[in-house]
């Protein structure tokens, strides 16, 4: 199987603890969600993904976290939010 990339984009929160705001991840084919945010959770050590409510839309569809992706994907992550 070969490697795909997806375009990874950060909102609020997860974009400070990150220090950035967007860029390329490469992936085994056959990755779901949940597979890239263990990899960015690994490349990022500031971002603490497990066990936090982190929402992800793939080409800004909300999807849960076995979704799969497939090359190309735009995944955005951000945390809920909150407010009054």
């Amino acid at each position: 199987m070969s490697d795909i990339t997806i375009r990874v984009r950060l909102f609020a929160g997860l974009r400070e603890a990150a220090g950035w705001s967007q860029q390329e991840v490469s992936l085994p084919a056959g990755a779901a969600v949940a597979d890239l945010l263990a990899q960015i959770e690994q490349t990022t050590p500031d971002l603490i993904l497990r066990g936090r409510p982190v929402y992800a839309a793939v080409n800004q569809q909300y999807v849960e976290r076995d979704y799969p992706l497939g090359d190309g994907d735009e995944v955005a992550l951000f945390p809920p939010v909150s407010g009054g």
